[in-house]
């Protein structure tokens, strides 16, 4: 992956996110990075560490089950299917990456990943029929998805 596709894909979830959460476009980094000190977003060590992981491990199984679902085909190679797996696996790494360098917003982009890996999971669990692989990746995108959803909560 490209770091231009990579930066892209951040901003784009960045812009849908604040729109979700309601952050202000006009927030300046200076501000943030006060609010976030102030309102204090550090968590641990360890559950950064694990949540970096879980979202390596996601991104690879992702994209691991595409290739099986596109041999799948009929449902499991479904374009939507499909986007979902690429939509997660895409946030997983930008997420990895916010986490790795302790960004300041790296909360706003673990709740966008959180809900990526939610529907990655569920879209999985549909179609599983069965299948192995497909429900590893739907436990694997729920533990990544929860691991997400406790960072991109404010630490006390």
């Amino acid at each position: 992956m490209s770091t231009g596709a990579s930066l892209l894909a951040a901003g784009a979830a960045l812009m849908i996110e604040s729109r979700v959460y309601g952050a202000t476009p006009d927030s300046g980094h200076a501000s943030m990075h006060n609010a976030a000190n102030k309102e204090g977003t550090h968590h641990s060590n360890a559950d950064m560490e694990s949540c970096i992981k879980l979202c390596h491990e996601c991104h690879a199984l992702c994209n691991k089950t595409i290739a099986e679902c596109l041999k799948l085909d009929g449902s499991h190679a479904a374009p939507d299917h499909i986007k979902l797996f690429i939509d997660c696996a895409q946030m997983c790494m930008v997420t990895a990456d916010y986490l790795t360098r302790d960004s300041v917003i790296h909360d706003r982009v673990c709740r966008v990943c959180a809900d990526a890996c939610r529907l990655c999971a569920e879209s999985c669990e549909k179609v599983a029929e069965g299948n192995q692989l497909l429900k590893q990746c739907a436990d694997m995108c729920r533990r990544c998805s929860d691991s997400c959803a406790s960072m991109g909560t404010k630490a006390a």
